[in-house]
């Protein structure tokens, strides 16, 4: 066997043992997008005093985790992914004092602050980078990926940026090209190098330091490439790096770390986040969304939504990390469409179907992860014009696709869809202008649903999708089998129909979806036919399952039994 598989042996050889409890198990995390969550000072873009303004909502909401998306120094290429000071805050965001006040607050409600780890690629403004392009000879040169040219003069190889076009661009001043897999103005780190590790693992500290709760590492699996082999993810030293950093920044500590990771599938899963591993704490893995992106186009051409599918992917992933590893569960992000718009139903049941997503994602085995506005509802942008977009990728992909062939009008509809900017524009608080967010202009168009979708009109309407959010975070404090029974799937080639069951210690909780706008009625098995205690439901409480099962259009519930 190769190393990979010695080491993916080893770690599935573990999974005979039972689960170490880790208080994270129980949490519910909540992403904050700082730019779009809370303008406090009426320039149109989020704050971090706008974060910490908030942390009471959040903390009646349930939540115990607070992920920020990246508040770092940073000329906003990528909005913030880009970054020019590790050590410093963005001046549009705030002060390090406002950070730390922040954490002091946060701490105070039971809250810990998760910080967006990207040590993937840094700015072209960063000070590292700025000396690297000096020439071969200065000292910084190698904290980066330089090539010659190729014969021809053109890209060292035929790598490809993320955002779109080659992932090389050439330096005139030297002659060489630097590698970005992102923007040309995120230039990759190179990882081979010691001094650079050792660089990030002092930042690291220095925040852990802070009283940070842990990071989000973003695309976490690409710092192990080979550029000269073409490898980008999982390259043969990521696991290799993963321990060093854990052995040098958090590996004593009782934090929570997860890992982005496109390429990683059930089995890799283990070596990321294996209980004998020494490295993560969980993955973010994203197979649930790229089953739905076509062929060609990608997400720029959404396949029709295959339930079937959706229950594969999910209840794989429930399966390989039943014993071992830990899960992830997350419909949206900052990188994602709106939870109800891509999975529910937001024009004809928005409330029913945004519940119905919520009650089949929390009651399933891992942690869950709240995209700030799902808890409300909020949906995707109805956008018209690709001016509206602000979105790099967004704004680059248009001019590729539209090159290769796709109709504007296609591409529009391609990006209403699944665009990044469908979860960036401003959280809608209320019904004031910009929906509450800020008292000036946004940075982008606040979603012209606010005066009907935000969270003021939800928190005191018991009916509303926020108190059906506050009720599933509750059930996951209370009940061990939502957080540590076995995971079954049900129906698994109904077309329509999501039937799961988690046991533990004798009690069997069986949850029911419906994923269509229709009635429908459905046989179901055996040992699923039982009573107990309806614990929550978009319709009417549920407490006994006999031989058929009638579900009203998008309805969900869950029914906890004793089966001892």
């Amino acid at each position: 066997m190769n190393d990979f598989q010695d080491q993916l042996a080893a770690a599935i050889n573990q999974a005979a043992l039972p689960i170490e409890r880790k208080w994270w198990h129980t949490a519910t995390v909540y992403q904050v997008y700082p730019r779009s969550f809370c303008d406090l000072n009426g320039d149109g873009v989020g704050d971090i005093p706008g974060i910490t303004s908030k942390l009471d909502y959040l903390k009646s909401l349930g939540i115990d985790v607070i992920w920020l998306s990246p508040i770092y120094k940073s000329p906003m290429d990528d909005n913030g992914y880009d970054i020019s000071d590790y050590q410093d805050i963005a001046p549009e965001f705030g002060t390090l004092a406002d950070f730390d006040r922040l954490v002091s607050e946060a701490r105070n409600r039971g809250i810990g602050i998760v910080l967006d780890l990207v040590v993937n690629h840094t700015s072209d403004e960063h000070p590292w980078f700025v000396e690297s392009r000096k020439g071969p000879g200065n000292p910084f040169r190698d904290f980066y990926i330089w090539r010659k040219p190729a014969a021809d003069g053109g890209p060292p190889n035929s790598l490809k940026s993320s955002f779109g076009g080659p992932a090389w661009t050439l330096d005139t001043l030297s002659g060489e090209y630097y590698l970005h897999l992102f923007s040309t103005r995120q230039p990759d780190l190179n990882w081979e190098n010691p001094a650079v590790r050792a660089e990030i693992y002092k930042m690291m500290n220095w925040w852990l330091e802070r009283g940070i709760a842990g990071f989000r590492m973003d695309v976490i699996d690409y710092i192990g490439k080979q550029v000269d082999h073409e490898i980008v993810h999982d390259g043969p030293h990521l696991h290799d790096y993963l321990q060093e950093m854990n052995r040098k920044t958090f590996g004593n500590r009782d934090i929570l770390t997860v890992g982005e990771t496109w390429s990683a599938t059930p089995g890799s899963a283990l070596l990321y986040s294996g209980r004998n591993r020494h490295e993560l704490s969980m993955v973010f893995q994203f197979e649930h969304v790229t089953q739905q992106w076509d062929e060609v186009f990608g997400k720029w051409r959404s396949k029709p939504f295959d339930l079937v599918k959706l229950k594969s992917v999910l209840g794989k992933w429930q399966y390989a990390l039943s014993d071992d590893g830990w899960n992830s569960l997350f419909w949206g992000n900052h990188d994602l469409p709106r939870a109800v718009s891509k999975y529910g139903d937001a024009t004809g049941y928005p409330v029913e179907s945004a519940k119905m997503l919520a009650t089949v994602l929390h009651l399933m085995k891992g942690t869950p992860f709240i995209y700030q506005g799902e808890e409300i509802g909020m949906t995707n942008v109805p956008f018209t014009t690709i001016e509206q977009y602000r979105d790099i990728e967004t704004l680059n992909m248009h001019r590729l696709h539209i090159e290769a062939g796709l109709s504007p009008e296609e591409f529009i509809k391609g990006a209403n869809e699944n665009a990044r900017d469908n979860a960036r524009t401003p959280m809608q608080w209320s019904a004031a202008p910009y929906g509450g967010f800020s008292t000036g202009v946004p940075w982008i168009e606040v979603n012209p649903n606010y005066p009907k979708i935000n969270a003021e009109a939800e928190m005191t309407d018991e009916t509303s999708i926020w108190n059906h959010y506050r009720k599933l975070i509750a059930l996951r404090k209370t009940h061990e089998v939502i957080v540590y029974g076995t995971y079954q799937s049900w129906l698994d080639s109904h077309p329509d129909v999501f039937v799961y069951s988690r046991t533990l210690d004798g009690e069997r909780l069986v949850v029911a979806a419906n994923f269509t706008a229709r009635d429908l009625t459905v046989e179901l098995p055996g040992e699923l036919r039982l009573s107990g205690q309806g614990l929550i439901s978009n319709y009417e409480l549920v407490d006994a399952l006999g031989e058929n099962l009638t579900l009203k259009p998008y309805e969900a519930f869950a029914v906890l039994a004793r089966t001892l």
